[in-house]
């Protein structure tokens, strides 16, 4: 039997819904270093990744905006079900993902597996929080009238997400997920070094139930996208939790210009980092508005009682 030639994979961006290349046509390596390769300072290559460019991240935008409007008017219970749906798929994809994780990072298998599957009870825990997050940020205001005095949680709109640059897999979901289970849409730019795990994400939630546009994935150099996603007028915040101490300044100011959200690099985004720890809800009250309404109750019967 003659020897085959291995089929080697095309990572694109995802956009839309759709794997477009780079409109540059533009890529770049990917390596990994294992410790053999590392001690002789050689690295191994894995992949070519797309090149992303300023257009792409426009294009990206402009598919957020789109599947805004469709996804934040989704019920709370319906988003939680279409992430939990995410975690089903990426089970049954954990082998691939335990790979890439692997190269990607530099890990042992059975350490790569405790961080595939860190990730996926993540997505779990973020599908639980869809329909109760409501509850703890939002509720009845006591007020001195007769009045109904309601507030209630709203996603921000579209945010731009910097992925943390260690944390290719783990790092990645905890900054997406909470992004989207509030019912914003996400602009993702993955690990510089480590895009490879993010873009296979993008294969997974292509063939879920979530909508085109609610989460686009974009590779290549952080500070080049990230520029002009904190300078977009159609950007309403932006997680730098990839972003260098310098970058982050940099870009906070460029975000001011339209008043965008802004979330620092946490302590949780350091290389050194634990990103398996509980996250608490904090990423997902960070993109949500407070919507406060005031209501007459009336008066019921001569008494003038009110209810």
């Amino acid at each position: 039997m003659s020897e085959r030639l291995s089929v080697l994979k095309t990572y694109k961006l995802y956009v839309g819904g759709k794997f477009p290349r780079s409109e540059s046509g533009r890529v770049y390596e990917v390596t990994t270093q294992t410790s053999a390769a590392d001690a002789a300072g050689k690295s191994n290559w894995l992949a070519n990744a797309p090149l992303a460019s300023r257009k792409d991240a426009r294009d990206a935008v402009v598919a957020a905006r789109k599947a805004f409007g469709g996804w934040s008017g989704a019920t709370a219970y319906n988003r939680g079900q279409i992430l939990y749906r995410v975690a089903e798929m990426l089970e049954g994809r954990r082998g691939q993902y335990v790979a890439e994780v692997a190269d990607a990072e530099g890990l042992s298998k059975s350490k790569a597996a405790a961080q595939v599957d860190a990730a996926i009870d993540r997505w779990v825990w973020y599908a639980g929080w869809t329909d109760k997050i409501a509850q703890v940020v939002g509720g009845g205001n006591p007020v001195a009238g007769p009045f109904f005095n309601l507030s209630a949680p709203e996603p921000t709109g579209v945010v731009a997400v910097l992925a943390p640059q260690k944390s290719s897999f783990l790092g990645l979901v905890s900054v997406i997920a909470p992004v989207i289970a509030t019912g914003n849409t996400a602009v993702v730019v993955a690990s510089e070094k480590s895009p490879l795990p993010a873009l296979s994400l993008g294969e997974v939630l292509a063939t879920s139930d979530l909508p085109g546009g609610v989460v686009n994935i974009l590779s290549g150099r952080t500070a080049e996208i990230a520029a002009p996603l904190a300078a977009h007028q159609d950007v309403n915040a932006i997680d730098l939790a990839g972003a260098d101490e310098e970058l982050a300044k940099e870009l906070e100011i460029a975000a001011a210009d339209n008043l965008k959200r802004v979330l620092r690099p946490q302590p949780v985004d350091d290389a050194n980092a634990d990103w398996s720890a509980t996250p608490g809800t904090d990423r997902m009250t960070a993109f949500l508005e407070t919507k406060t309404v005031w209501h007459p109750t009336g008066a019921l019967g001569a008494s003038g009682s009110s209810y």
